[in-house]
């Protein structure tokens, strides 16, 4: 099938974009291309049947290379037919081409695991209820959008949380962008937890001097920050030292410290220190753009984003469409991704629709 190939280097053809995916059902002959490598008509086919939830036609068209003895079938394809038989629970199936594979490669096979039982994760309902948001490790004039996302969810839910732990730096520009932040959060009427503030107090105390009427931001980000530590008379004595060298009154005390539950629930939140992942359950639709919404909030404070897909079944055109626009955003911005544990079908679909170009796609075991 000329013009419908994918080259060795991962490129592919012009003539694909125009190939006609089920030209190749119920033919006699199936043509395979480079399969070797899994790369070429069949790996393609295979991936758009199985995303449009023609499961038994995607299985028809692997097996049919399975079983002509003239063909020279590539790890890529294994994978693909053992993962659509996990996918769809055929347990005899699987095991009847698992010792084939584990003969053909001398190493061995995946293990059974029946994924279409798979139950998707649930959160716990406070983490869903309020977001939490971790601070980059430098705050500048370049965080104005991140902020502005950051506002943006927390008009959402109502309510937010906000972790400092990784704030390394902090500049004038940067005072400015956090306390128009938090102002408008307050006019929102937001409630906002925030965690670590001791770490953006001790960033700020060096460009708060006593009797040096500048960085007027500072001192008051530093203010509103011990509110959040609960040091009440460090707070009188810096207030005192605003009042002399500013000549106005200075905010008044207000306990913002979270309550203790809050702060155990915080630290031990799975996605919200650390290696902390995005996650996608189940099937992605083109109906499902709030997920993939919900990953560019998950994304918009993060530079390396890793995201979890070992319970998701199924993509489809798209969903991985959009999927891919969030990615190569993602991309220019400098953005690091990567996509776990992702299922040899999914991953065969990503290939074809290019999304392993814009983030790093490994595959599950």
């Amino acid at each position: 099938m000329p013009g419908s190939e994918k080259s060795g280097d991962g490129s592919m053809d012009a003539g694909l974009s125009s190939f006609d995916f089920s030209d190749a059902i119920g033919q006699d002959e199936i043509e395979v291309t480079e399969v070797a490598t899994g790369i070429g008509v069949v790996y393609e086919e295979a991936a758009v049947l199985y995303a449009n939830g023609n499961d038994r036609d995607a299985e028809h068209l692997l097996t049919a290379v399975f079983d002509d003895p003239t063909a020279t079938v590539g790890e890529g394809l294994w994978m693909m037919l053992l993962d659509l038989y996990r996918l769809t629970g055929q347990r005899e199936r699987f095991e009847a081409r698992v010792i084939d594979y584990a003969r053909r490669f001398e190493r061995s096979p995946p293990a059974w695991e029946d994924l279409s039982l798979q139950p998707a994760r649930r959160r716990p309902e406070a983490a869903a209820a309020t977001a939490l948001v971790n601070f980059p490790a430098a705050l500048s004039a370049q965080a104005t959008q991140q902020l502005q996302q950051i506002c943006a969810i927390g008009r959402k839910s109502g309510s937010l949380r906000v972790d400092l732990g990784r704030l390394r730096s902090i500049d004038g520009e940067g005072c400015s962008t956090l306390r128009q932040a938090l102002a408008q959060l307050a006019t929102d009427r937001i409630k906002l937890s925030i965690f670590n503030a001791s770490r953006l107090v001790d960033l700020l105390a060096p460009a708060v001097k006593p009797g040096q009427a500048d960085n007027r931001d500072s001192w008051m980000l530093m203010l509103e920050m011990l509110k959040y530590t609960g040091e009440s008379a460090r707070f009188e004595d810096l207030a005192v030292d605003y009042a002399v060298t500013f000549e106005e009154s200075p905010p008044s005390w207000e306990s913002k410290v979270s309550a203790p539950g809050e702060q155990q629930a915080a630290a031990e939140e799975p996605q919200e220190h650390g290696e902390e992942e995005f996650s996608f359950d189940g099937d992605l639709s083109g109906s499902s753009s709030e997920t993939i919404r919900k990953l560019d909030e998950f994304a918009a404070t993060r530079q390396i984003i890793s995201i979890d897909c070992s319970h998701l079944r199924r993509i489809d055109f798209v969903a991985a469409g959009t999927l891919f626009n969030s990615l190569a955003s993602f991309q220019a911005n400098g953005k690091s991704v990567q996509l776990q544990k992702v299922n040899a079908m999914v991953g065969a679909l990503m290939r074809v629709m290019s999304i392993d170009q814009v983030a790093v796609v490994i595959l599950r075991d």
